[in-house]
């Protein structure tokens, strides 16, 4: 008890690796972390921040290899080389660290950014799938809703598919509101039998903007065979009730590569001048967050591999991207000092309780950033 050891080099390797491999809370491996120059070599060095991430969101273990962009103002200069087996360790955890502190604590908002086909649309474009993205179930004092082809088959199911804000958004809920059509006989609801979600990734470029285009295309040209499927959830039951129905999702998923699809299964009400089962859908929405701009992909493959784009100068405002976009370099440049100023302030003080001296901190080192 008169000789003071270190934890770590006195259980060892194997089984301090195992140990910490326990900790469920991120902000524990980075205390851990914190704790002295050993066991942050320590951490770094054995991966223990990618392999908590891998733990809890396996979706991650797409991601091949990480890309540091250091600069988000001037033409972007990221950091590829991965020659030097600590460069890459080092850069691996500063992104990782970040990245499953991101995915643990968040704010929760509507992440479609554009609605991009449906299976069948019954009058285009009066009742397209772009009408979906607005919650008002009335715009420009005309009804507003997505209306599939009539079908004789109540088993017939419809497919709607969306762009996410991000190509990586967590998602925990997807809401979907049944249109109610008031100017019929009887005020019918348009219902599906059951709803179901997968998200993934498209195989070629959806880069389409025309209306004209979307109303168009052929259903091969938005095939499931144009997409890669990283997730698919349990069916849900739906309501034929006109109210905004959640759906959440037994766990948050990640979704790598930004697409959704809504899969309308079964049709529970006919139209009276024809005879035909329908399905309208007034809103849709995705609950989550998009985690860009701090984190980005570059697809590499098909098979959904991808490198991790992290830019650290923009971990200051991750929960609201406009006012990034709105900040401009010098709210950057202040913002970015200022945070500096509290890590170095935040290491003093650890630094005073350990009796140990200056500790010098990386410049893009946000590990203190992650301790609530």
């Amino acid at each position: 008890m008169d000789e003071s050891r270190d934890f770590i080099e006195w259980v060892g390797q194997d089984m301090s690796v195992n140990i910490l491999n326990c900790l469920e809370d991120p902000s524990d491996l980075v205390r851990a972390s914190a704790v002295s120059r050993s066991w942050r070599h320590f951490v770094i060095s054995n991966g223990l921040s990618k392999g908590m991430c891998l733990r809890m969101f396996p979706e991650t273990s797409m991601f091949t290899r990480v890309i540091e962009v250091k600069n988000m103002f001037k033409p972007v200069v990221a950091e590829v080389d991965d020659s030097s087996e600590s460069a890459r360790l080092q850069r691996e955890h500063r992104a990782f660290s970040y990245l499953i502190r991101c995915l643990t604590v968040f704010s929760e908002e509507n992440c479609i950014s554009n609605a991009l086909f449906a299976s069948s649309t019954d009058n285009y474009p009066e009742e397209s799938v772009k009408n979906t993205l607005q919650p008002s179930d009335r715009l420009d004092n005309r009804a507003s809703y997505w209306s599939s082809k009539g079908a004789a088959n109540p088993a017939a199911p419809e497919t709607l598919l969306y762009r996410l804000a991000s190509q990586l958004c967590l998602i925990t809920e997807v809401h979907v509101h049944p249109f109610q059509a008031y100017f019929q006989i009887g005020f019918p609801i348009y219902s599906a039998k059951a709803v179901r979600f997968r998200m993934g990734h498209a195989k070629v470029n959806l880069d389409i903007e025309s209306e004209v285009g979307i109303g168009f295309l052929d259903v091969q040209d938005f095939s499931d065979d144009k997409f890669v499927w990283t997730y698919c959830s349990p069916e849900f039951p739906m309501a034929q009730d006109n109210s905004l129905q959640k759906f959440k999702l037994p766990e948050p998923i990640l979704c790598i590569g930004g697409i959704l699809k809504v899969e309308l299964l079964g049709r529970v009400q006919t139209q009276e001048m024809d005879g035909l089962y329908y399905i309208c859908i007034n809103h849709v929405q995705v609950v989550g967050r998009p985690l860009y701009p701090v984190f980005d992909v570059e697809m590499i493959n098909e098979k959904g591999h991808c490198a991790l784009k992290y830019t650290p100068e923009s971990t200051f405002n991750l929960s609201s991207p406009a006012q990034l976009l709105e900040a401009g370099p010098s709210s950057w440049s202040h913002l970015q000092r200022f945070s500096e100023s509290i890590r170095t302030w935040e290491q003093m003080i650890l630094n005073t309780f350990r009796g140990a001296g200056p500790l010098m901190i990386d410049d893009y080192d946000s590990d203190y950033e992650l301790l609530d």
